[in-house]
Parts: structure tokens; sequence; C-alpha cells
């Protein structure tokens, strides 16, 4: 007969436990999930940034908006409404750069299934007089909702990008 240690056995509630959790996930959080998306248009940088650069000038280039309140502090929040009035965005610039025709921005409050979501929209002069428009974020989806999250956000950024392209010439 061999003598086994009962330290080396662990008590049966935690195995209970561990499996539990391990079944249920519940202490898996959503991972951090990243999107980027960029188109070019046939414009210089500079009247790129005309259109898409002043904060609340999504509004102009982003087709579900229908409205977009900046409080006028430094830096800005804003508050955007889409055009059916059914839902609205908070969202904070976090940075600006004027030199590399750039900002960011935070949601402090979203209907959309995420949290911790920033992005930043950049636009860069290519050499041929034309321009890239780069638009990347980072957020957080709510559990079991990753793909409504993603899906989201993708159409959100093509939508904005394809009606920028339109407004300028691709």
């Amino acid at each position: 007969m061999t003598k086994t240690s009962s330290r080396l056995k662990p008590p049966a509630a935690c195995i209970a436990a561990l499996g539990a959790m391990l079944l249920n996930g519940a202490m898996a959080p959503a991972s951090a999930a990243t999107i980027s998306r960029s188109a070019d248009v046939k414009a210089a940088a500079s009247s790129v940034w005309s259109l898409i650069g002043p904060f609340c000038a999504i509004k102009n280039w982003l087709p579900p908006v229908g409205e977009c309140i900046e409080d006028g502090k430094a830096p800005p929040t804003r508050i955007l409404v889409t055009k059916d009035g059914k839902a609205a965005f908070v969202e904070a610039q976090t940075a600006r750069n004027e030199a590399e025709r750039s900002y960011s921005y935070r949601f402090l409050a979203s209907p959309l299934p995420v949290s911790n979501y920033t992005a930043t929209i950049k636009v860069t002069a290519k050499g041929d007089g034309s321009s890239t428009i780069t638009w990347s974020g980072s957020y957080t989806p709510d559990q079991g909702k990753e793909k409504a999250a993603s899906d989201a956000l993708t159409g959100v950024y093509e939508a904005g990008l394809a009606e920028i392209q339109a407004k300028l010439g691709k």
C-alpha cells in the first residue's frame, strides 16, 4: 500500500468551486478589442482636416449623427444625438494635435455594448496630393456581446469614412 500525503489532495469544495468558475466563465472578463479602418481620398490633408477636424464636425460626415452639441470647454465634450433621436453618445476629447491633424476621444456614455472605448482620427498627407484618413479605437465589449460591439463599431467607422470619401472624392 502506498502512502499519499493529504496536503496534495485538494479539498472537494475547492475542486467544485474551480470547476464552476471554469464552466460559467465567471472569472473571465471580456478581452479588450481594437478596430482600425482607413480610407484614401483625393484631397489635400488640409482640406480633409477642415472637414473632419473640428470636434463637432462629425455631424457633417457621420451619417447616423443628426446633432452635435459641444460644451465649449477645453478640452471639449460633445453630445451626439442620432438622426432618429433614439440614441445619444457623450464623448470627451482627450488629445488634439493640429500639426499631425489628429484628435482622440473617449466615450463617457454610449448605448453601445462597450466600455473603456477610446479612439483616434488622423489625416495623413500622401505624396501625390491625396490623403489617408485612419480611424482606430480600442474598447472592452460587454461579455456575450462581442460580435454586436464589433459589428456596430465597424459599421460606424465604415459609414463615416465612406461619407468623407463621397464628400471629397475617392
